[in-house]
């Protein structure tokens, strides 16, 4: 009884305890790349089957009788002590396959007899646990094939070059036969004798009639491999990345092998061109939109050790530079607080000592939202995030799910827009894919919403997606929003100086945006259409600002090369549940009023009906001529010619007409009306020629000084100058604070109407 006991518990539940390689396999089950074991070897997870041809190949070589005995072959094993014995020398081996795994599991046990009886014991003991498959496989994982390579599947890659079922016969003999002398016989050394045991072993097939004669006669002579090849590595920072986590493992990516040899093909020849200005480091991660899969995962470029290649930029913060602004034009379309074409102000602006610059140095004096958008100006966007409300703007991004954006709102101020933030490819690309998404589904499921649209992708095979529950409520955008960004980031101008990329088949619509951050450090291109999100970042892993590098000219060929070897998709279906057709008035883009002269009818998300109407149409009564405006006291009604006139405040304007010359500034009143002309408004502080003394803080710090006017319509928008140079805008409560320097200053005010008022004051 202790003997049966001692018996049945004699096999380790684990029979083999030794490290295995991490191994990543595509979608497709393709090799993408391996990582060598923590002992040194190239030993491969066991897998459920192994090829037929090894099966035979490795019974004929090792142990015919394989199927018939019960662990081992007494037979044998006779027949083996007989020639050693006569020899004088191990000559001959009688142990089974069954017996070898054992030996392979015991590994450092010494070659002793009483080793050999315990083998014995312990080979009849796995029979009756296992199958003789998984016998096979056991032995096909662990045996040794030469060098630091262990498993037919790990010396398949490394002597062929392509996994064991896509071998020859011939190839398969000659892995089949390296076990029985790992140590002595391996490619590239001692070629006569393994191709003396490969060629013994195709005749004995060639007898048991498992091959033909044909297949024996051209197996004979095939070439044997000179040296091990380099195991694939074409998913080496997604490799890495899976190690942390699953060591030792053998994990089926959602990667599709094709696809990922194909974008690196494109890093490659981007990277050589940009390694000419000293930029080194490229990703790209492709999404697919429907199942949240990653398609393609680049963690960086094919560059060196000291330009850190290792480095996985996909996942690390950078600044972002312009890359949100299409989530605030599409938080503000969400909330009604513009239309797509509502005209914004590019004009000179600071606030709170924050003075945002265009990247051309230029104003337009206003824009509509979308070219604003689409051209990615940069203080239209300030302006508006400062219109929105920055701490709203965070709460979105929040529930994005940016997880780079750590700090409260306060921290970043407005620069959250123009790059204040980090964030990484990752996280973006999840948050476009989940835009699109949206409109996907709200098409899809007849006008409803997923509670879990905004969620993580995977880059696992088996990952199963589950958007949750439906719902009436948006998660975070309403489809009609996004749809209306996308059409935006549609019809951004593609340059034409890059390649041949600017010939990109225009019937592919993508939306799709760039960046650039602050110091050239960082360029960023993020694609998306109805199947597909592809994210691109350029740069230097180490931060080093380098000319040239933004996001247009850097990243975004790069992305359209990418977008071309994807499938074609078709365009976002129109979420009309969200939208309303309405009239617009063409000049300012929002909802036509009475009174405005052109009206087209658009498309706009539902929120936006609670938009006021136009407020740059106003009545104007103007003389006969239409060259002045007048009034009842120089100019009887009956001979007043009454116009709608589209009328922008004096600074805008400014800007405005000089890239609008159609533009027509309100003319001027009569010289005899001039008397009903009143002052519309008056200065309360300061007096004329005043002097103002600036006190200081407890800090030792000069304090500013409080400017303030009445006006006979508060809800004017008043401009502010001091010495010609633009400080502000105030509306209702006109009070501004300003620090100027020592000395005299000229002081004007500027209302929307065109009046206007100057000071002289003295700052001691």
């Amino acid at each position: 009884m202790i003997l049966f006991i001692w018996y049945y518990f004699s096999l380790p539940k684990q029979l083999f305890n030794t490290p295995t390689s991490t191994v990543i396999e595509s979608a497709e089950g393709e090799l993408l790349g391996a990582k060598i074991a923590a002992d040194g070897q190239w030993r491969f997870p066991k897998k459920d089957s192994i090829s037929t041809k090894f099966k035979e190949c490795i019974v004929q070589f090792e142990d015919a009788h394989f199927y018939s005995h019960f662990g081992f072959n007494p037979v044998s094993i006779f027949k083996a002590l007989q020639q050693n014995i006569k020899a004088g020398r191990v000559k001959r081996g009688g142990s089974t396959i069954t017996q070898q795994v054992i030996r392979m599991s015991r590994n450092g046990k010494k070659r002793t007899y009483f080793e050999k009886i315990k083998e014995l014991i312990l080979a009849t003991r796995l029979e009756l646990r296992y199958s003789k498959q998984e016998i096979l496989n056991f032995y096909a994982s662990n045996a040794p094939f030469g060098g630091n390579t262990v498993g037919i599947e790990a010396a398949s890659w490394r002597y062929f070059g392509r996994k064991s079922h896509e071998l020859s016969w011939s190839e398969t003999a000659t892995l089949a036969v390296l076990p029985n002398a790992p140590s002595l016989i391996y490619p590239g050394k001692n070629q006569q004798k393994l191709v003396v045991k490969r060629n013994r072993l195709l005749k004995k097939l060639l007898q048991k009639q498992l091959i033909d004669t044909l297949t024996y006669n051209l197996s004979i002579t095939e070439e044997l491999p000179k040296k091990p090849y380099p195991l694939p590595q074409i998913a080496p920072h997604l490799l890495e990345k899976i190690t942390k986590k699953s060591k030792g493992k053998r994990v089926k990516t959602s990667v599709k092998k094709e696809l990922q040899q194909r974008v690196n093909s494109i890093v490659k020849n981007h990277y050589n061109e940009l390694k000419q200005n000293q930029i080194y480091n490229i990703s790209v991660l492709i999404l697919d939109v429907k199942t949240r899969k990653i398609l393609t995962y680049i963690g960086n470029s094919p560059t060196d050790f000291e330009h850190q290649k290792d480095v996985d930029v996909i996942d690390k913060p950078r600044s972002t530079g312009s890359i949100l602004k299409p989530f605030l034009y599409a938080a503000m379309l969400d909330a009604g607080e513009i239309l797509p074409k509502t005209l914004v102000y590019d004009i000179p602006t600071t606030i709170a000592g924050y003075s945002p610059q265009n990247f051309n140095q230029k104003f337009d004096g206003a824009v509509f939202a979308d070219e604003a958008l689409s051209r990615s100006l940069n203080v239209p966007a300030v302006r508006m995030l400062q219109d929105f409300g920055l701490d709203r703007f965070h709460h979105y991004l929040k529930k994005l799910d940016l997880k780079d954006v750590k700090y409260n709102a306060n921290h970043y101020g407005l620069s959250l827009i123009l790059g204040g933030a980090e964030s990484n490819l990752w996280d973006l690309c999840k948050s476009y894919a989940s835009m699109s998404s949206t409109v996907n589904h709200y098409d899809e499921t007849s006008g409803k919403y997923y509670k879990k649209e905004f969620i993580e992708p995977s880059f696992l095979a088996n990952f199963k997606v589950n958007f949750g529950e439906l719902s009436t409520e948006k998660t975070v955008f309403d489809a009609g929003s996004i749809y209306i960004t996308f059409e935006a980031m549609k019809n951004v101008n593609r340059p034409n100086s890059e390649g041949n990329w600017e010939y990109f088949d225009s019937s592919k619509k993508i939306a799709w945006k760039t960046g650039t951050s602050f110091g050239f450090r960082d360029a960023w291109a993020i694609g998306m259409t109805k199947d597909y999100v592809v994210g691109v970042w350029v740069g230097n892993a180490d931060g080093e600002g380098r000319p040239g590098l933004v996001g247009v000219a850097a990243a975004a060929p790069i992305l359209f090369d990418t977008f071309a070897v994807l499938p074609q998709s078709k365009w976002f279906e129109k979420p009309y549940d969200e939208l309303a057709e309405v009239e617009i008035c063409t000049k300012s883009g929002y909802r036509a009023s009475e009174i405005c002269e052109e009206k087209e009818k658009q498309f706009i998300q539902v929120s936006g009906l609670k938009t006021r109407p136009c407020p740059y149409h106003f009545w104007v009564h103007l003389d006969n001529n239409e060259q002045y405006q007048v009034n009842s006291s120089c100019q009887p009604l009956s001979k007043m010619t009454h116009k709608s006139w589209f009328v922008l405040p004096p600074l805008v304007a400014n800007y405005y007409q000089q890239k609008n010359p159609f533009y027509k500034p309100l003319p001027k009143f009569r010289k005899d009306c001039e008397t009903e002309n009143r002052q519309s408004m008056e200065f309360i502080y300061p007096k004329e020629n005043t002097t103002i003394y600036l006190a200081k803080d407890f800090d030792n710090k000069k304090k500013g000084v409080v400017l303030k006017i009445v006006h006979t319509t508060p809800e004017t928008m008043v401009f502010w100058y001091l010495d010609s140079q633009f400080i502000g805008s105030t509306q209702t409560i006109h009070e501004l604070l300003v620090k100027p320097k020592k000395g005299k200053h000229i002081l004007t005010i500027v209302d929307q109407y065109g009046n206007e008022r100057t000071r002289l004051i003295e700052i001691k």
